[in-house]
C-alpha cells in the first residue's frame, strides 16, 4: 500500500502532499523535511531511485522517488508494493500531467491543484493503485472535462 505521495520543488517546498493514513500536521512537516533532505542530497547521476529511513516509517517501508526538472516526485510505500512498480507509477503520473498540461511545470501544480489532485485520484485512491495505463487515465480526464463543459453550457448565463 502507498502511504504517502509528495511532490516537492528543489527548495523543499511541497507542491502536493497526500498522506493515506492519519498523520498529525507537525509530523507531516517533519516527514516532508526529512524526505526532502534524503532525496535532495543524492546525485541525479545515481542510478538508484530508492531510499530507506527506518526512523521515519519503520523497517517495512521504502522511499521511491524521481527528480524531474525542478520537482521531486516522492512515494512512500510499504513492503507489499514493488519498488519498480511504484517507479513506473511515478512515470505514469508525470506522463499524464505532461499530457494534460502540455509540458507540466511547477506553476501548473500550483495554479491547477484541483486538476492535479483529480489526476492523482484517477491513479491512486486511499493508498491503492487504481490505474497504471496513462492512456486510460488521460481518456477519463478528457471525458470528465467534456462533461464539465457540457454541464456549464446548460446553465443560463454560462458558456
Amino acid at each position: 500500500m502507498i502511504k504517502s505521495i509528495l511532490v516537492v520543488n528543489n527548495q523543499g517546498k511541497a507542491r502536493l502532499a497526500r498522506f493515506y493514513y492519519e498523520v498529525p500536521v507537525d509530523k507531516q512537516k517533519h516527514i516532508l523535511n526529512s524526505l526532502f533532505r534524503i532525496v535532495s542530497r543524492r546525485s541525479d547521476d545515481t542510478c538508484c531511485c530508492f531510499a530507506q529511513d527506518d526512523s521515519l516509517f519503520g523497517p517495512d517501508h521504502k522511499i521511491i522517488y524521481r527528480h524531474f526538472a525542478t520537482l521531486y516526485f516522492i512515494f512512500v510505500a510499504d513492503s507489499a508494493e514493488s519498488e519498480l512498480g511504484v517507479l513506473d507509477l511515478i512515470q505514469v503520473f508525470v506522463q499524464v500531467l505532461d499530457s494534460c498540461f502540455e509540458n507540466v511545470c511547477e506553476l501548473d501544480l500550483i495554479y491547477h491543484f484541483d486538476r492535479v489532485n483529480y489526476i492523482l485520484d484517477e491513479i491512486v485512491m486511499a493508498g491503492m493503485v487504481l490505474e497504471t495505463n496513462a492512456d486510460l487515465v488521460v481518456q477519463a480526464i478528457k471525458e470528465t472535462k467534456k462533461l464539465e463543459t457540457e454541464g456549464s453550457s446548460m446553465i443560463p448565463g454560462f458558456g
